[in-house]
């Protein structure tokens, strides 16, 4: 997968989120981030790989994510490990 895509993908994921209020505040409670310092990053590709584990966390959103983009769900695998990267600690 091209980095362009895996990138596109991780932004819909932050975007899919933003859209689950309950979801947003757990991966905001994970990152350590305020929601604002979230929109400022929203296109770095260390915090869309972030966006993506989160999700990766629990098959059911990997599904709803998948499905809501027009994905097959291992897409949004091939998209973490597009991005690679460590998980990095916000805090």
């Amino acid at each position: 997968m091209h980095l362009d895509k895996a990138t596109g993908i991780g932004a819909d994921a932050l975007i899919f989120l933003a859209g689950r209020p309950e979801l947003l505040e757990a991966c905001l409670a994970q990152s350590g981030l305020a929601a604002s310092d979230l929109l400022a990053r929203a296109q770095e590709p260390e915090l869309l790989g972030f966006v993506l584990d989160f999700l990766l966390q629990s098959d059911t959103w990997v599904r709803d994510f998948a499905t809501a983009a027009g994905l097959p769900p291992e897409a949004v695998a091939r998209a973490r490990a597009t991005l690679e990267g460590d998980i990095p600690n916000w805090t």
